[in-house]
């Protein structure tokens, strides 16, 4: 990638916004010097990165603030032999890994970002111990006898100044109260007429001549000693910062890869603020710009759209003004910004892949001295292109074929435009030569584009439509931008009526592609009505579904209470009867006919659950509605059950039909259940009442010879009504023989055609007890569940 292209597309704009994002001066030199990265993995890690960092913003309101002071450039002293770090530089360090590991508690310890970062906590410890917050020397016992008599030394020289300008002798001859420092010594302001009066050491003559700044005498060991004092001093705070060096030493690697890190993170903090607002491009091998606004306009932006799927170029065509260089702009600058791993101003489902380049000739790089015209300019950036572009590059050609003769300059472009497709490269070209745009129209991979032209206001509107040329308009920009009228009108006359009739149909398949986009329109909010109305018809057949299970509790309730009621009057009634003399016999058989009844009552109670199990599947509840009766609920007393081989049971707690084969050990039966048999517990049988009591014979007609394996889910879209009907009739007889209760049928929605012809196909199979669209989720009117008779 050159810097010329980089700077023709203007991301140097970018990477300076990202910059001063950053709370890091050291990072923000980085960032201005990081170009983006051309490897697909090292985008989509960064990317990644990135994204989990705006995550946290977006997340988080304690995110530290703090400045990162700069550290990089004397940081090779700690590896260095008998140095010390400085106050400044010390403080600087101690500062910086503190900001430094606030940013890493910020983003986690657990974090995938923070892995491997070493811990350098102790460096501020020792730092900090010798400095106080503000990056001053503490207080250290070392240092406390050499400050006092510093200070001591300061007040008695303060003193002494002091005598000279309260003496009656000498207070005339200072030009003023208040003594002086030079070379830092405590001098006096001395007239210069008073010069001999006074002993001493001259330090300094005011520039007019008129004053003296003399050293007195008594005054001058004092200010020895306090100097002897200070570098005293200056040399017991370079022992103890060489000393806290020394203790940093050891920690030195660590450092440098804390350092590391830090710059790293905060590089990436940097480019999350600047995506907040904004979108990560897909990764894909498409390029589709949706809503994609140039980030150097701003709110003023006017959004743009293209999208190239199996494209290989598109030629973009308009007038002038009219935003076609902005465009090939926003996509070289929306791949660059991508492969940064910034988010883009666009509209979710915007694509793009990682080029290996990209590539740019945009504007005129005329140059006299250099001898290169419009024309030569342009052919010698396109060569370099040409040489350095492979497939996986993207190039942006502003106004190719110009700066020449048309019709050569349009072979040219041609001839360049089939090279670089050949190479499979992206391309995106602007140009007004007519020859190019029928050139879209003739090449496979090739796709005309323009930009929208307001006739009314005669101005451009800066869009991008994608299938359809664009007029070049130079009359009517001509006329807005003040050319004569009359030189308009004799422009118009040299047009010729090809170009007019090119012109005419250009503007027709315009009008043509914006209606064809109203009727996409109007079909899509149709389609959302349609998919609207389909699930609340879902939902109401729920509805519907679960009122009847209330019902039927409602009734099965009842009818336990009547059966609860006839028991207690019946056994009344035997009672009665046994005492007035009634047989055995007859008692026998009112007993018969309370069983039945209660045996009625059980059956329709499992019948009942069954029902509210199915339509808890089809609501996604995993709880008991609201109003519903469930089995495991009291029941009334009854007569106990006699269990015989051959009787009718519902068995477990799916209370399957089955029949008594035989007892088995601990009070357990042997049930045959379909094709299986089964040892159940006897209270977990139910005794049930024959099945021609209940409901009516089923005749089932089997294809027992078909080697077809029944499936969870029959897939039939894509099938004609006939072929689907037979592939369904295969399904039911193999899921028959199998054993299995019940699949599913993906027919899809469509026209509705393959779910009527099903459901009425379903609607007369023996074999199928039920069947219902599924649950919305798992595709409503596009999928039915078939339910078996078991």
């Amino acid at each position: 990638m050159s810097c010329k292209t980089l700077k023709l597309l203007e991301y140097d704009v970018v990477r300076n916004r990202v910059a001063a994002l950053s709370h890091s001066a050291e990072a923000r030199e980085r960032l201005l010097l990081e170009e983006p990265l051309y490897e697909t993995d090292a985008v989509k890690n960064l990317k990644n990165d990135v994204f989990q960092i705006v995550t946290k913003i977006n997340a988080a309101g304690n995110e530290p603030h703090g400045t990162l002071p700069e550290i990089e450039a004397f940081l090779p002293k700690l590896n260095v032999e008998g140095t010390g770090l400085s106050i400044e530089e010390a403080y600087a360090t101690g500062k910086f890994v503190l900001e430094g590991a606030a940013v890493i508690r910020w983003l986690g310890t657990d974090s995938m970002l923070t892995q491997g970062i070493p811990d350098c906590t102790k460096i501020p410890e020792i730092i900090f111990a010798v400095l106080d917050k503000d990056g001053n020397m503490r207080k250290l016992p070392r240092l406390r006898a050499i400050k006092q008599r510093i200070t001591s030394l300061s007040a008695e020289i303060q003193n002494r100044a002091a005598a000279y300008t309260t003496a009656s002798d000498t207070r005339n001859m200072l030009q003023s109260n208040n003594a002086s420092v030079r070379d830092g010594r405590v001098v006096l302001a001395l007239k210069a007429n008073f010069k001999g009066r006074l002993r001493g050491i001259v330090h300094d003559v005011s520039s007019g001549g008129q004053t003296i700044f003399i050293e007195p005498e008594d005054i001058v060991e004092k200010n020895n000693e306090l100097l002897i004092q200070q570098r005293n001093l200056e040399a017991e705070i370079l022992a103890v910062l060489r000393e806290m060096t020394i203790e940093i030493k050891p920690y030195y690697q660590a450092l440098c890869e804390f350092f590391e890190n830090v710059m790293r993170l905060e590089m990436l903090r940097a480019k999350a603020h600047y995506s907040v607002k904004n979108v990560f491009a897909k990764d894909g091998n498409a390029l589709i710009l949706k809503q994609a606004r140039h980030p150097h306009f701003g709110a003023s932006a006017v959004p743009i759209d293209l999208i190239m799927n199996d494209l290989r170029a598109v030629i973009i065509t308009g007038p002038n003004t009219g935003g076609k260089t902005a465009s090939l702009k926003t996509a070289g600058l929306f791949a660059l910004m991508n492969q940064a791993g910034l988010a883009l101003p666009a509209a979710e489902g915007t694509i793009l892949p990682v080029f290996d380049g990209v590539f740019a000739d945009i504007g005129d790089e005329q140059s006299l001295a250099a001898s290169l015209s419009t024309f030569s300019a342009h052919i010698s950036n396109i060569s370099g292109i040409i040489n350095d572009s492979t497939e996986k590059s993207l190039v942006l050609l502003d106004e190719l074929g110009s700066g020449t003769d048309p019709v050569e300059g349009c072979a040219i472009a041609m001839a360049v435009m089939d090279h670089l497709i050949e190479t499979k490269c992206r391309l995106l070209v602007t140009t007004h030569h007519g020859a190019l745009k029928n050139y879209g129209w003739t090449h496979p991979l090739v796709e005309n584009a323009s930009v929208e032209f307001d006739t009314t206001l005669l101005a451009p509107l800066y869009r991008i439509v994608m299938g359809i040329p664009g007029e070049s308009r130079a009359i009517e920009i001509s006329r807005r931008y003040g050319l004569l009228p009359d030189i308009i009108e004799k422009a118009k006359t040299y047009i010729e009526s090809g170009s007019a009739d090119v012109s005419a149909l250009i503007a027709g398949l315009k009008e043509k592609h914006l209606a064809l986009d109203q009727a996409t329109r109007e079909f899509n909010e149709r389609e959302r009505d349609f998919k609207e109305a389909l699930r609340k018809s879902d939902l109401k057949e729920l509805r519907l579904r679960q009122k009847e299970a209330e019902i039927k509790s409602g009734s099965v309730g009842t009818l336990r209470a009547l059966l609860s009621e006839s028991r207690k009057t019946l056994e009344n009634l035997v009672r009665e009867l046994k005492e007035n003399g009634v047989s055995r016999e007859e008692t026998l058989k009112v007993k018969e006919f309370l069983r039945n009844l209660e045996d009625s009552v059980q059956n329709e109670t499992a019948k009942l659950e069954l029902f509210e199990e199915d339509l808890r599947e089809k609501t996604g509840e995993g709880e008991k509605m609201p109003g519903t009766f469930l089995p495991s609920q009291p029941i009334p007393p009854a007569q106990q059950q006699e269990f015989k081989a051959g009787g009718v049971v519902l068995a477990g707690d799916k209370k399957a039909r089955g029949i008594l084969r035989r007892r088995a050990k601990n009070d357990a039966w042997v049930v045959e259940v379909g094709f299986v048999s089964m040892t159940y517990p006897e209270k977990d049988l139910i005794i049930a009442v024959d099945d021609s009591k209940l409901q009516k014979n089923i005749s089932v007609t089997v294809d027992y010879t078909s080697n077809i394996k029944p499936v969870a889910e029959l897939n039939v879209r894509g099938m004609r009504l006939q072929e689907a009907l037979e592939t369904l009739q295969k399904q039911i007889d193999a899921a028959v023989i199998s054993g299995l209760t019940g699949f599913s049928v993906v027919h899809g929605k469509g026209d509705g055609i393959l779910s009527q012809g099903i459901h009425g196909f379903l609607k007369n199979q023996g074999a199928v007890s039920d069947y219902y669209f599924s649950r919305p989720e798992l595709g409503g009117a596009g999928r039915t569940e078939v339910i078996l008779t078991i």
